[in-house]
Formats: structure tokens, sequence, C-alpha cells
């Protein structure tokens, strides 16, 4: 240190007080802002970083497909490169050439099997690398932002192949920024914040939190929840105090018949002048995958200019056809620029029913006619 000066440098920590187990067969999605510590985390986890303090313990065979480039070398081919990555997996060449036809299978890119990496698109590279990773029999894999890159079939495919390795027991530890693919694949979740743990458990209520925390612009003024939530925020300048599902005969209802006419009604109060706010809904599935939405905007119904202490109720008419299970409602009030007055994740839950099942969420309401030929 040089005299009459202070420090010339800060400490930096990328992950402080991380502590978490995973159980086998588990998926574990990890959420957060860009630089919170997510891919510093998947790296110590696979064994590329070493901690600065504390350790970590894994056991089983590991697979990491993590930054795009890493563990491929540009200058050897596709199929040189699978059996560099297995050999180092501590595969045989004999068991990498069994599982061959069935790497090239799932990455679909042909010919190029047999060119340098280095030519690649990096949607060649990580069909390439994804496949690989899932076909060395891996124990714990490893993936960071897999599914960024590549067409939506691919994608696809590869949420079909989490779902198989999860019936096979196989322990997923994953990043992704689609919070829509966290919830649809993950038994738990992890909210990353300035490298620390800020929220920890079922996928949809994390993710609640990092959206709450994500859109609040300032917080919220101290106000008594009056409506349930899992999670609520917004900047007050408005309230929602009400918040029912009607059916058709205009009574409050958590149980709707598919295909039945329901009212949302929402009520809310405004403590600040505002013009042109916005009432919006959001219908969810039991884990959390948005099903349908729309606003006030959405649907060109202007609200005009409100004062502090005006009392706005808005209805939302639709037909309900979901097929049957669970949903969540989501509501919130909102400013024209889609910044939130008052947001309540989860407000009401209820039940759709049917005497048909069906699959998926939307009941298409399907007619079916045949002929025999002879």
């Amino acid at each position: 240190m040089l005299p009459g000066c202070g420090p010339l440098h800060t400490d930096f920590w990328a992950l402080r007080d991380v502590d978490f187990d995973l159980e086998k067969g588990h998926t574990l999605g990890l959420v957060g802002p860009n630089g919170c510590g997510k891919s510093t985390l998947l790296q110590i986890v696979s064994g590329i970083l070493q901690p600065t303090h504390g350790r970590v313990v894994t056991r089983g065979r590991i697979a990491a497909l993590l930054e795009l480039g890493a563990g491929f070398n540009p200058e050897f081919t596709g199929r040189e490169n699978v059996y560099l990555n297995g050999e180092i997996m501590g595969l045989s060449r004999a068991e990498i050439s069994k599982a061959m036809p069935s790497i090239e299978a799932f990455a679909e890119i042909g010919e190029f099997m047999e060119r340098p990496i280095k030519e690649y698109s990096s949607g060649m590279y990580v069909r390439l690398a994804f496949s690989t990773a899932i076909h060395v029999d891996p124990e714990i894999l490893i993936v960071d932002e897999a599914l960024a890159v590549g067409d939506a079939v691919f994608a696809n495919r590869c949420v079909r192949k989490f779902q198989e390795l999860r019936e096979r027991k196989v322990t997923v530890l994953f990043v992704s920024h689609d919070l829509g693919l966290v919830k649809q694949l993950s038994d738990q979740a992890i909210l990353l914040l300035n490298g620390r743990i800020a929220a920890r458990g079922e996928p949809k209520d994390v993710i609640n939190r990092y959206i709450g925390l994500v859109l609040e612009k300032q917080a919220p003024e101290a106000r008594e929840e009056r409506v349930r939530a899992s999670f609520r925020h917004g900047d007050g300048t408005s309230e929602i105090r009400g918040v029912e599902i009607l059916n058709g005969r205009g009574e409050e209802t958590v149980s709707v018949a598919s295909g039945e006419p329901i009212t949302v009604r929402v009520r809310s109060r405004f403590h600040r002048a505002v013009a042109d706010p916005m009432v919006g809904i959001l219908i969810r599935t039991r884990i959390g995958m948005d099903v349908y939405g729309t606003n006030t905007h959405v649907e060109h119904v202007p609200l005009g200019c409100l004062g502090p202490g005006d009392e706005l109720e808005v209805d939302f008419h639709l037909e309900c056809w979901l097929t049957p299970q669970s949903y969540t409602l989501t509501v919130a009030t909102q400013n024209a620029d889609g910044s939130s007055h008052d947001w309540l994740d989860d407000a009401i839950a209820f039940d759709v029913v049917d005497t048909r099942v069906a699959a998926g969420v939307a009941n298409l309401r399907a007619k079916i006619q045949w002929h025999v030929s002879q």
C-alpha cells in the first residue's frame, strides 16, 4: 500500500453463504439476474472452479453443459469431440461407440459430424453438446442455458428428454432465463441475488418472488393485506381490494365446469391520481405455467383518469374452455407503461371440472368423423 493511500482494491464475492442439497433424481432450477453467480455456482459444482471456502459433495458421474465453446476442441470433428468427451467422463471407446448412433440421431447435424467444430453454428454446437451430455449415462446433469440456443423443435425435444431423465432418477441442476421452463421442469428452485440465496422452494413461489423484485420500481406503501397472494408487489398508486370468480348465476365460486361462462371481478381503490391505468388478469396452471392473460389495454377498454379515493370495479367475461385440473388467478393494476400499482400472484386458486378427460390445458372441443373403406 502506498503511503497515505487507502486500499487499492475491494474484495468481490461471486458467491457467499450458498448452502443447499439436492436429492437424487430431483431437478433444481437456478434463476436470477445476470451477474448473480448462477454460472459460477454450476462451475463449482462441476469441479471446474474450486470454492474459496466450504466444499461441494457430489455422488455420481457428472455431465456438464456450460457456456458455449467449453469442453470441445474447435479443431476436432464432431465425432472426435464426442469420443474425447466420453473418455474424459470415464467411458470406454466401446461404450461411446455404442451410444454414438443415439447421439447422432438426437443432435441431427448430419454430415457435420465429420466437420471441425469451428465450422458449426451456435445451434449446431448446442445440439451436439447436449446430445453428448445426456447419452453418456450421467447420474448428475448440469446445464447452463442450453435451450436458449436452437429452434423450437429441438427445444421441445430437450424438454421431453429432461422429463425422461427425471423418470430415470438423474439429478439435474440447470440455469435458465426461461421462467416458464423452470416452473415446468423443476422440483425446486433457487433465486440468487448478489451471490446469495434470496429465495428457495416451490418453483412457482420462487419465480413469483423473482418477477416481483424485477418489476418493483420502489417499495410499496405499507398496507393491510386484504387479498391473499403468494407474492405481492407494486408502487401503491392503487390497491386491489377484492378478487372474485363468478359463475353464470353471478355467484362466487372456485369450481368451474369446462366451457362455463365466468366473470372475473377485480375491485381496486386509487390512492394517487393516474391517467389511463390498466387492470389485468393471468391464469396459470398448478405448476405455474402461464395459460391465458389479458388486460384492459389489450382489449381496448380505456379507463380514463382516476383520482385519490376513486374505486374501480372491472369485470372480465370469458368462457372457461380449459381442461380439468387446478389453476390459479393472478391479477394486477398497472400504469400505462406496464409498471405495477398492485400485483397479486395466485390471488385465487380454482378448479375446472368436466366429465371428459383431456390432455394439456386448452379444451378445443374436437369433433370426430370417421369412415371405413373396403
